[in-house]
């Protein structure tokens, strides 16, 4: 039997990016729009994938989801979002419960000081606008837009309004960070999100606090088009989700006079 559901929200103005809506934060708006219709608390989320079609104004985002089939292990969704009568997002979110079966860490935590010895990271305004929610201590050397030798950034983070860990707030961690490639440049430009892939992990069934130690890094760029790799982990090291995502890398770096970025 195939399942409807058409709910109206809104992203909040402070989740607000260079071009709309913070990339991970209106995933998780989308996935919260949907969870709680098709897998009925029931069922944690597993895996969420969101196609990001334009970008996400404070105006009402209508996010209608459909569960073509839902079987005894998993259930699955397909969902879009528009505002205006137009599209913006398209995703899909597979539900399933825990069960028996082996383990494998094999993403471990990095070994870097805790955020207890690290300094406030303090991003400009301009630059992202949705980090006045956040809290973020770099964890390494790496920073954006020093011009380092590497395409990543690690830090740990937690947001401000003290919300536990659940697969939301992993979902917008994933892409909290700035694009890896700032930590090569000197100038940034807009990088928006095209496309974020987040699987999740039994971790959060354990329903984490505080603060998450976040990797981004950059694993191919070329052709006005660069992938990313993110790592979420609590504070006592236990994997709690991966994402990949496509990024558009847009025009020619640079900040004009008023302190925003040409695009």
């Amino acid at each position: 039997m195939t399942v409807t559901t058409d709910t109206e929200t809104r992203i909040d103005p402070a989740w607000r990016s260079w071009e709309g809506g913070h990339g991970g934060h209106v995933a998780a708006v989308a996935l919260a729009a949907v969870r709680d219709r098709f897998a009925g608390g029931a069922h944690p989320v597993r895996t969420l994938t969101t196609h990001f079609l334009a970008p996400v104004t404070a105006d009402p985002l209508h996010v209608s989801g459909t569960a073509p089939s839902t079987g005894r292990r998993t259930a699955a969704c397909v969902f879009t979002g528009h505002q205006n009568g137009a599209p913006v997002l398209l995703g899909s979110a597979l539900f399933g419960p825990a069960r028996p079966g082996p383990a494998h860490a094999g993403r471990p935590a990095p070994d870097v000081p805790g955020p207890q010895d690290r300094a406030p990271l303090r991003l400009a305004p301009w630059l992202a606008p949705f980090a006045g929610q956040l809290e973020i201590r770099p964890a390494t050397a790496d920073l954006p837009l020093a011009g380092g030798p590497r395409a990543e950034l690690v830090a740990w983070v937690r947001f401000l309004d003290g919300r536990a860990l659940d697969a939301a707030a992993v979902t917008t961690l994933t892409d909290v960070l700035p694009p890896a490639l700032f930590a090569r440049w000197r100038s940034p430009r807009p990088v928006p999100t095209a496309e974020l892939t987040v699987h999740f992990t039994g971790a959060l069934d354990d329903a984490p606090e505080g603060w998450a130690l976040v990797r981004i890094r950059t694993e191919e760029a070329g052709g006005g088009w660069a992938v990313d790799d993110s790592a979420v982990w609590s504070a006592e090291g236990a994997l709690l989700g991966l994402g990949r995502q496509a990024r558009v890398v847009r025009g020619a770096p640079g900040q004009p006079a008023d302190g925003r970025v040409n695009s």
